[in-house]
This record gives structure tokens, C-alpha cells and sequence, in this order.
């Protein structure tokens, strides 16, 4: 299968500017290589959520959204890898593998299950980027359920952002 293509653009470009959020990670740098472990089952790897950590939010924040998009999936439209939101206003990190806090809701990925799908490109194809984006929301609680379509959950996240920031880290095999 020929899979050469354009590099999609970074999908945050087509977002309103919000201000900035610092989000990091104990298990990668922005920019580097994610570990086998943060693989998808199917790519062999042990679909374990890397652990986040984020600066608070603006005045005004009630709960913040994570989620996890890869642009550079073959589908025309990426592919969401994770989408946590409700997670109350007082947590600023998650650790590797969950638990997530009380109250927090796990949407379906685009491999049908709720939670942390891992990295998984096809075989081959280029390094894809991973973003891991934290975004601070003005609501409590956000109104979706784990069965919320996603560019739904999306539209939600969009219009409810007062801050947002995001870590990139990278996978092929």
C-alpha cells in the first residue's frame, strides 16, 4: 500500500487563538519519540496513557479537556486517540495509566473503544505526531457522554476554551 502524502497541517492552526497553557510530560519531551508502552495494542505496545501535567488555567476555569489527535492518520480527517473532559478545575495532572479523577468522562476513540487508544500508524508510513492538547474549559461539567460523537465533543470544546496548551510527541514503526 503507497501511503507518500502531504503532511497534514498542525489542526490547533484551525482553531481561535486562545491563550497559553504549559503541559508536560514525565514519560516524554515535546518533540520526541513516545515509548513502546504508549502503543495500541495492535501496534504491540501496552496502551498505557502517558502521564500529563499542566499550568492552572485562567479565572473563570471550571474543568479541563485532554485529548490526544493524530492529523497525520491516512483518513483524510486524523484520527482521535483519547478525549477526557470534565476533569474538575483543581487537578492540574494525570499520571501514567489513570486513574483519572472522580467525575471524569472517557469518550470512544476512533478504534470503538472508551479511553486511551495508543499510537498505532500503519507500518512503514512516516513518524506521526501525537498532540496532546489540554485545554481550560468555562464549564462544569462539559454535557457529553462516553458515546458523544467527537467532532461534536469537539465543537463543544472549542466554544467553552478559555486556554489551551499541548505537548507533540512522536511514533512510527
Amino acid at each position: 500500500m503507497k501511503l507518500q502524502r502531504k503532511k497534514p497541517p498542525h489542526p490547533h492552526d484551525y482553531l481561535p487563538e486562545a491563550p497559553a497553557l504549559s503541559v508536560t510530560s514525565e514519560d516524554f519531551e515535546d518533540g520526541q519519540v513516545l515509548d513502546l508502552r504508549h502503543a495500541h495494542g495492535s501496534a504491540g505496545g501496552a496502551n498505557v496513557s502517558p502521564q500529563l501535567s499542566w499550568t492552572a488555567g485562567p479565572t473563570g476555569t471550571e474543568s479541563y479537556s485532554i485529548s490526544c489527535f493524530d492529523p497525520d492518520a491516512p483518513t483524510g480527517s486524523g484520527w482521535w486517540h483519547w478525549l477526557v473532559v470534565d476533569i474538575p478545575a483543581n487537578v492540574h495532572s494525570v499520571p501514567a495509566g489513570g486513574p483519572l479523577p472522580a467525575g471524569a468522562v472517557e469518550l470512544r476513540n476512533d478504534f470503538g473503544e472508551e479511553g486511551y487508544g495508543g499510537s498505532a500508524p500503519p507500518q512503514g508510513d512516516y513518524p506521526h505526531r501525537y498532540i496532546f492538547t489540554v485545554t481550560a474549559l468555562g464549564i462544569m461539567p462539559l454535557g457529553l457522554s462516553a458515546l458523544t460523537p467527537l467532532a461534536m465533543a469537539g465543537m463543544n470544546i472549542t466554544t467553552h476554551t478559555l486556554a489551551r496548551g499541548q505537548i507533540i510527541g512522536l511514533y512510527s514503526h
